[in-house]
């Protein structure tokens, strides 16, 4: 609204502190025992960068993929939904880090803990494992999907 000044609002003012909060408070780590079983998470650390693939485009230490980082619905067995509401029609990869927060439903209301993917589709990690593995024919076993899913729990939040 252009005939009102930032300077009279009552919230404008008051974002910069919030934001200097927001930096300032630490970022919660995946605790073993808790928040991931630290034997299955080794495990599924060499499944990610090895049968899995998930390395391919979840690179590490960044979680994401360097530079284009998009994707087109066919590539990872999606419809089309959610990626025909953004301007070039794709998906960015996720990052992974910190996960455990959204599986275990932290800081959120109960009805928005899970939720992968840009629109939800997926309700838990085991739903976006299973869908790669069937999608990619990775041939995971069940025991190396869990172990996956754990490896995935135990990534910390980006610094």
């Amino acid at each position: 609204m252009p005939h009102i000044s930032s300077d009279d609002g009552q919230i404008t003012k008051k974002l910069p502190a919030l934001h200097f909060y927001q930096l300032g408070s630490p970022a919660p780590s995946p605790q073993p025992g808790i928040d991931f079983n630290e034997a299955a998470a080794k495990r599924g650390d060499e499944l990610f960068g090895g049968k899995a693939n998930c390395n391919s485009c979840h690179v590490e230490p960044l979680w994401t993929e360097p530079g284009w980082n998009l994707h087109k619905p066919e590539e990872i067995g999606v419809d089309n939904f959610q990626a025909n509401r953004a301007p070039d029609k794709v998906y960015k990869t996720m990052n992974l880090a910190g996960i455990f927060v959204l599986e275990r439903g932290l800081f959120m209301s109960p009805a928005n803990k899970g939720r992968y993917y840009h629109d939800g589709r997926f309700a838990t990690l085991m739903d976006v494992v299973n869908h790669y593995n069937i999608f990619f024919s990775l041939g995971l076993r069940d025991g190396e999907k869990s172990d996956l899913v754990e490896y995935l729990k135990s990534l910390p939040q980006p610094g």
